[in-house]
């Protein structure tokens, strides 16, 4: 019966507003009391929080990426990439896939990737003749496009959660995240094949004209990427080496943010989410050293394992739950659900990193499911569109992203190739 109370008050609380890392703290904090164990083991996880080697590299990634956000670098980086592929058929399509790849690895999905670029790409698009339906579904998808990208923020999170090396989850996300642009690539190009799009001619001139201007930031992901699995420093070594970058080149060289004015609204506004994510995340850990304590994980695999004893079938299983899951937000997500897939995984023998890549590309087609993805309802506020519309507009790549997925799922050799290659 006092289950029953709790968790309609649990309920009650949610429905009219309360935040989650509260309701998720008063959780914890409850079973402990229920379950005769001393709530101070809630005030020691959160504690522990501390402890994480890799917890520094959230408030330092978030920052840089909120300042790229703010000052001109996407539309350096369109104009490159632009003068880069916009000869081919499709370049455009191809443009915006990786312009918004690279803007939310270092942003997150956040949303800023749809509301910060989206302006841009998709009156380009139209401009260039791509059906409208194609070119409202794609800036709708790339909105949460780059999350196995390093030093994406649900990256980092999964790693600190799941307690899996940060920089083996980074080199792991590399080759299906790749594959997930190349698909939809090939069908950017085979769209605007079939739409006759304009074609931007090739130049030299044009190209080093884009290319000096995006001079700074353009080698920014090489230094993150190549420094890590250079053994030049850590990925948490390489958070503050971003953040100092950044706040050089857009501050003091490109002068695109004022110091004194831009600089502290950004810092604020970033910290506001970095905030909200280890309140969370310290209220997380009381739950499941709960969770764990009365081993509720296994209780959960011995009731799966009655109905289920095939890898594949759990693997279906677990990718629908997953995705019904992402109706909470995508760091509650992660911080929620983790702890607790992660036990039952194992039991099943799937690789830790390889269930990350899972998760991850999961979240990602999360944001693109209706009806309550993310994106579908950034993209109706942005440009405007009634979300029937913006459904129909993503089924297609929400297909395709499906399918990436599905090849993801039963073919772990794609996430563990570049893990496996550097252990030897």
């Amino acid at each position: 019966m006092e289950y029953v109370i709790g968790g309609l008050i649990i309920l009650i609380l949610s429905l009219v507003g309360t935040p989650l890392f509260a309701l998720i703290a008063a959780l914890g904090l409850a079973a402990l009391y229920l379950a005769g164990i001393d709530t101070g083991v809630f005030i020691v996880e959160l504690h522990r929080l501390a402890d994480f080697p890799a917890l520094i590299a959230i408030p330092l990634f978030t920052f840089a990426g909120y300042i790229l956000a703010e000052s001109q670098a996407p539309r350096r980086l369109m104009n490159f990439v632009q003068a880069l592929f916009g000869w081919m058929p499709g370049g455009m399509a191809i443009v915006a896939l990786f312009t918004t790849a690279v803007f939310t690895a270092f942003t997150g999905a956040s949303g800023v990737t749809i509301i910060a670029l989206g302006g841009l790409l998709y009156p380009a698009l139209l401009e260039h003749g791509y059906p409208e339906k194609f070119s409202l579904g794609l800036v709708t998808t790339s909105g949460s496009l780059g999350l196995l990208f390093p030093p994406s923020l649900p990256i980092i999170l999964y790693a600190l959660v799941a307690k899996v090396s940060l920089d083996t989850l980074f080199l792991a996300g590399l080759v299906p995240g790749i594959l997930l642009l190349l698909v939809l690539s090939v069908y950017g190009v085979r769209s605007g094949s079939r739409a006759k799009i304009r074609l931007i001619p090739f130049s030299l001139a044009n190209l080093w004209r884009a290319l000096k201007g995006t001079a700074w930031e353009l080698p920014l992901p090489f230094i993150v990427i190549g420094g890590i699995y250079g053994g030049f420093f850590t990925a948490t070594e390489a958070s503050a080496i971003t953040a100092i970058y950044v706040l050089i080149v857009e501050v003091f060289i490109r002068r695109d943010l004022k110091l004194f004015s831009d600089v502290p609204r950004v810092t604020r506004s970033s910290m506001v989410l970095v905030g909200a994510i280890l309140v969370m995340m310290g209220a997380a850990l009381g739950l499941t050293n709960y969770l764990i304590d009365q081993e509720i994980p296994k209780a959960l695999f011995d009731f799966i394992s009655r109905f289920v004893t095939s890898k594949v079938v759990f693997l279906i299983v677990l990718n629908i739950f997953i995705l019904i899951m992402n109706m909470i937000e995508i760091f509650s997500a992660i911080i929620i659900i983790v702890p607790i897939i992660v036990p039952v995984a194992l039991q099943y023998g799937i690789n830790p990193v390889h269930l990350g890549i899972i998760f991850l590309l999961n979240l990602e087609l999360g944001y693109m499911t209706p009806p309550l993805g993310l994106n579908l309802f950034l993209s109706s506020i942005r440009f405007e569109k009634h979300l029937p519309a913006v459904y129909k507009s993503v089924l297609p790549f929400f297909i395709l992203v499906l399918i990436v997925l599905l090849l993801i799922t039963y073919v772990p050799h794609l996430s563990l190739l570049l893990t496996n290659s550097t252990a030897k």
